[in-house]
């Protein structure tokens, strides 16, 4: 059974105002200081932002204790210093990020500018095993046209600057900025996804090939697939249910790969549109089908991605567990509806961050 490990990015905030507060540095010394786990916690480009990595796990019911465990953590450790944790992917009040020390985040901020000055939004990344490199990206190579689905799933960035974007994820919007992100073609092996990251690399626009910013990517550090489309989820049990996705992803690849199964051949370009569709209207509307790249509702298409897996989540033991996550957010709603369902009730973008803050730590 492959191994999962969560990397998710948390917005530190002030636990009466909601407002985002620049004190990552004094709660990564708190953490130290307490004895937290060695390299749980980490430091992000704005200090707005606290970020923590799960272990690699092969059980969700472990994966979502830790999640749940270094959630709490964060927040105690924040709590100890004045500020707390929310998990949400954009800020709903208006904030002005404070890009942190350090060479390479000083280059950052030099280089690109005003969107470094502006991009303060938090991701959740999934971290999937794989046996080699070559393996490695023939998983890329076909997972690309379901990735949609899965931030859809994740949506959870309404808000930008004090507005209603109109967007669900408004995150994914804002990142693509960044000039190594977005979608990727088929790569057809790993000497060619080498030979392309090291030309990127090469040209100077990037600092290294840790700023290689695909939807996924081979990780620099583990030996992975990393799925980078996700908004950092409200909820833990969300977090989970996009991991669980993303290995029975991974897997299906996997096997078609050996089975000698070609990846689908669709262009950057509609694999551009697939995203836009996810992040304007997540679960609430209708998205592109991975298959047909053509709209059908977006029940229809949870579907398409639950049955697309479905052999491999029922080899993990995780086929349930999908169907009723997957049901509950298309019921329920994801984590931009409960933000602004939040505002509808109370009328207030205040509430909407304190109580997203609670929502974090259930």
């Amino acid at each position: 059974m492959r191994t999962v490990g969560v990397e998710e990015e948390l917005l530190l905030v002030d636990p009466e105002t909601g407002e985002p507060r620049a004190l990552s540095a004094a709660v990564l010394a708190r953490a130290t200081h307490d004895g937290a786990d060695e390299g749980v916690f980490e430091k992000e480009l704005y200090g707005q932002m606290l970020e923590f990595a799960t272990h690699p796990q092969a059980d969700m019911a472990d994966l979502g204790a830790e999640i749940v465990r270094c959630r709490r953590e964060a927040a105690r450790h924040a709590g100890e210093i004045g500020c707390t944790v929310a998990a949400l992917a954009t800020s709903p009040l208006p904030v002005s990020p404070s890009v942190g020390k350090g060479s390479r985040y000083q280059w950052m901020a030099e280089q690109y500018g005003l969107p470094a000055q502006e991009q303060l939004v938090c991701g959740c990344h999934v971290h999937v095993c794989v046996d080699s490199d070559e393996e490695g990206v023939a998983v890329l190579d076909r997972i690309r046209p379901w990735l949609s689905v899965l931030a859809a799933l994740s949506s959870n960035s309404p808000f930008w600057q004090g507005k209603d974007t109109a967007y669900a994820s408004y995150r994914s919007r804002v990142w693509p900025r960044w000039p190594s992100a977005g979608p990727t073609e088929v790569f057809g092996s790993a000497e060619r996804y080498h030979r392309l990251v090291a030309d990127m690399v090469a040209s100077g626009v990037i600092l290294d090939e840790g700023m290689i910013y695909f939807d996924a990517r081979l990780s620099q550090t583990y030996p992975t697939v990393e799925i980078r489309v996700a908004d950092v989820c409200l909820h833990a049990s969300t977090a989970v249910l996009v991991a669980l996705l993303a290995r029975g992803l991974v897997e299906t690849a996997a096997r078609d790969w050996r089975a000698g199964r070609a990846p689908a051949d669709h262009s950057v370009s509609l694999l551009r549109l697939a995203a836009w569709r996810a992040a304007r209207s997540g679960l609430t509307e209708e998205l592109l089908h991975p298959v047909t790249m053509r709209r059908l509702p977006a029940e229809t298409v949870v579907g398409a991605l639950l049955e697309h897996v479905g052999d491999a989540l029922a080899d993990t033991g995780d086929l349930d567990h999908a169907r009723t996550g997957c049901a509950r957010l298309l019921d329920g709603g994801t984590g931009a509806q409960v933000q602004r369902d939040l505002l509808e009730r109370t009328g207030s973008l205040r509430e909407v961050v304190t109580g997203c803050a609670r929502h974090t730590q259930e």
